[in-house]
């Protein structure tokens, strides 16, 4: 199935895209819901994966990401960290593990609504997603899956299974400003931001991947 609308392909071939898919589709064949989780550091290609697993498995999995769970600009402000957006500590970090647990255990009849994170606005939207007990798999992702600092150290056993996906730091980094420029910052300001908060961020992610069930390589 193809990927979602504009959706921007991290670059792997049929067969190796052919046995993620294969190795979700097996969790959404279990009885239980179950949760898998996307680590990695930004611009690896997260969400990307994340949706276009969703997409081919149908109506049997739905994404819930983890930057729903940004801090609103107006709450960044106050607390003087608008600056370093994208850190760790620029998240509801004990909301997303809550939500994840309440996940994992669906009530009949209950759909549970989970935030949404608007890239155009740069902020969170509430109730945005829509998760129906009947789904068998939810699939989230996001920097800070494998973090084992603070609150972010209750997430990784709340997944039943977590893949960590390495993209070459070059070609990364270079999807990271474009991805910068493309939601509105000039060209120069992308790459200030790239060099001193999201690489920033991705050396707080790396130790993760030791953390993680399978490490996907993406180019």
């Amino acid at each position: 199935m193809a990927a979602p609308p504009g959706a921007r392909m991290p670059r792997m071939d049929v067969e190796q895209f052919d046995r993620l898919a294969a190795r979700a589709r097996a969790l959404a064949e279990g009885r239980d819901r179950r949760v898998l989780g996307l680590a990695g550091p930004p611009g690896a290609g997260k969400s990307t994966l994340a949706e276009r697993l969703v997409a081919h498995l149908g109506g049997r999995a739905v994404l819930v990401p983890m930057d729903g769970f940004h801090l609103a600009q107006a709450e960044l402000e106050r607390l003087g960290r608008a600056g370093r957006k994208g850190a760790p500590d620029t998240f509801d970090a004990a909301g997303y593990t809550a939500l994840l647990a309440r996940l994992r255990a669906p009530e009949p009849g209950t759909t549970v609504y989970a935030p949404a994170f608007d890239r155009s606005l740069e902020e969170p939207i509430a109730g945005a997603i829509p998760v129906g007990p009947e789904v068998p798999l939810v699939i989230t992702e996001g920097n800070y899956l494998l973090h084992d600092a603070g609150a972010w150290a209750g997430v990784r056993p709340l997944l039943d299974e977590a893949w960590y996906l390495d993209l070459d730091d070059r070609r990364r980094v270079s999807r990271l400003v474009e991805r910068h420029v493309r939601f509105g910052k000039d060209r120069d300001r992308a790459e200030r931001w790239v060099h001193d908060s999201d690489e920033a961020n991705a050396r707080l992610v790396a130790p993760g991947r030791a953390r993680a069930d399978l490490v996907v390589t993406v180019s």
